[in-house]
């Protein structure tokens, strides 16, 4: 086929651009950007009753669903067929153990650990969903909440969608799609019925709507703290003009590819947040935050199995929903993208090794982390009289700030914060970028490089668009609901990619040799 026989959108991006799905995701998102424009208020209130509607009917859905995902790749992980390679039985990792594990935690958690590890234990602390709040008791509780939203249910979620990808990408020749793995085989032009471009197109859906709610909060707390340090005005437009500056820097960075600009700003974020944990061990309390880190650890895990098991967390079922929900329908919305990027820097570890380490490692270093930040703005409250928690009751984003308002060598924090807050943003992006255009093309790279990249510039335009009109439309808020709208349909999809992976694995099992490495 000549050139000029090439339908337009396909000479914009590529022949192997999927033009249904592209239209299909497309057609979700713009009408969002356009209401949002025309009316932020409309916008806001239409998010609101699907919110309503969502969390009113169907929160138990949220809450059981991500903790039998905990149990069942839990139990795929100590079973026999944890020892499943992910590619050939001869083959090695394609990354260092530390790249891999930048890459996954920066992917996985992103600008919502830097936003939330100092504002949720100290909201909680403020605001408890039972008991005193201001408490020695309130802040172990606040904790225990922390470490059970930001653990092992967040991982569990990403590795549903992560492992069936991996596996049948790489130990099955599969299109590095979603739908692919719930397909036929490794020709793509089997896996484009409707059936499987409407899994691609929610894929898609879910993938935007969980990354724009981080990209948001990531430009809600640089703004913070530009305007902690240099006195900036705080509000939508300074937020706006923060998400256009580094939309731009993310689609750049997305251009270079895996191996070059997402493995090393993935690095380098890992080394700032490491940095700035030395900066709070050596000028914060560091007895208390190992205190309280082995203290909210005991907890954790001793009441996990009832924490898990509820449908009513504290008995208050207003507080379960504004919370728990939220995060596991944020963790929903994150998982195609997640998933989809773990996959593709999984190549050569066996099942067992996927599982266990992206559980275990990413959540320890988020607890480490999140005890540390929030650990030191709670002492400062408990026992120095600070005001930092009457400010986090009456905006949750300046936590962070406050607290390190009252650490020597502020101005060299906040700036080194905004840093690691900008980078974690780019990373997020960028990598949410290249999954989504890898779904436009039934996962396959683009023939024409040119053709790759302005799709990539496409998408990275809608997820910088679509963060500004939330903004404007409602904040902090609007951003937490279009989190979970976005997920509900995909989580449907997740249960079948579970049971085919399951289905799969069973008739894999009897080929392994017994010499493969557990």
């Amino acid at each position: 086929m000549t050139d000029k026989k090439i339908p337009g959108i396909k000479r914009l991006f590529g022949k192997e651009i999927d033009t249904r799905v592209l239209y299909g995701a497309t057609a979700l998102a713009l009408p969002f950007i356009i209401l949002g424009f025309i009316s932020p208020a409309m916008l806001g209130k239409a998010g609101s009753a699907a919110l309503d509607l969502l969390t009113g009917s169907f929160s138990w859905l949220y809450l059981m669903s991500c903790s039998f995902f905990v149990v069942a790749v839990i139990g795929i992980a100590l079973s026999p067929l944890g020892k499943i390679k992910l590619g050939r039985d001869d083959e090695t990792p394609e990354f260092s153990f530390l790249s891999w594990f930048a890459m996954l935690f920066s992917a996985g958690m992103g600008i919502g650990l830097i936003f939330w590890s100092c504002s949720e234990p100290m909201y909680h602390f403020m605001s408890p969903p039972a008991g005193e709040a201001g408490t020695a008791g309130a802040a172990r509780q606040a904790f225990e909440i922390f470490f059970f939203h930001w653990g092992l249910h967040a991982w569990a979620t990403y590795i549903v969608v992560g492992l069936p990808m991996a596996y049948f990408t790489f130990r099955k020749g599969r299109p590095a799609t979603i739908s692919s793995c719930i397909g036929t085989g490794p020709d793509p032009k089997k896996n484009v019925a409707l059936g499987n471009r409407t899994v691609n197109i929610l894929a898609i859906w879910a993938t935007i709507m969980g990354v724009v709610t981080s990209l948001g909060m990531g430009a809600i707390q640089i703004n913070s703290g530009l305007s902690h340090s240099m006195g900036i005005s705080t509000g939508p437009v300074p937020a706006a003009i923060i998400i256009a500056v580094i939309t731009i820097v993310f689609i750049l960075s997305a251009l270079t590819g895996v191996a070059k600009g997402i493995r090393i700003l993935s690095l380098i974020n890992v080394t700032l947040m490491v940095v700035l944990l030395l900066f709070f061990f050596v000028l914060g309390p560091f007895k208390y935050i190992l205190h309280t880190f082995f203290q909210a650890l005991t907890d954790y895990a001793k009441d996990f199995v009832s924490l898990s098991t509820s449908f009513v967390l504290f008995d208050n079922p207003g507080w379960t929903k504004s919370w728990t929900v939220f995060y596991w329908a944020w963790w929903i919305a994150w998982a195609p993208f997640v998933g989809a990027f773990i996959a593709r820097i999984s190549r050569g570890r066996t099942i067992r090794q996927f599982i266990l380490v992206i559980l275990l490692a990413p959540t320890l270093f988020s607890y480490v982390f999140s005890t540390a930040l929030g650990g030191t703005a709670i002492y400062l409250d408990l026992f120095t009289n600070t005001s930092i928690g009457e400010a986090v009751k009456q905006s949750v984003e300046v936590a962070l700030f406050e607290t390190l308002s009252h650490l020597p060598l502020y101005g060299l924090l906040v700036f080194f914060t905004n840093v690691l807050i900008a980078s974690f943003f780019i990373t997020s992006a960028d990598s949410a970028t290249y999954v989504i255009s890898r779904y436009s093309t039934a996962g396959l790279e683009p023939g024409n490089p040119r053709a790759g990249k302005r799709l990539i510039i496409f998408w990275g335009t809608i997820l910088g668009g679509l963060a500004i009109v939330l903004i404007f439309s409602g904040g902090l808020s609007s951003l937490q609901t279009a989190s979970i709208v976005g997920a509900f349909p995909f989580l449907i999809i997740m249960f079948i990619l579970l049971f085919v992976l399951i289905k799969e694995l069973i008739k894999d099992y009897k080929s392994i040799p017994p010499t493969t490495v557990i």
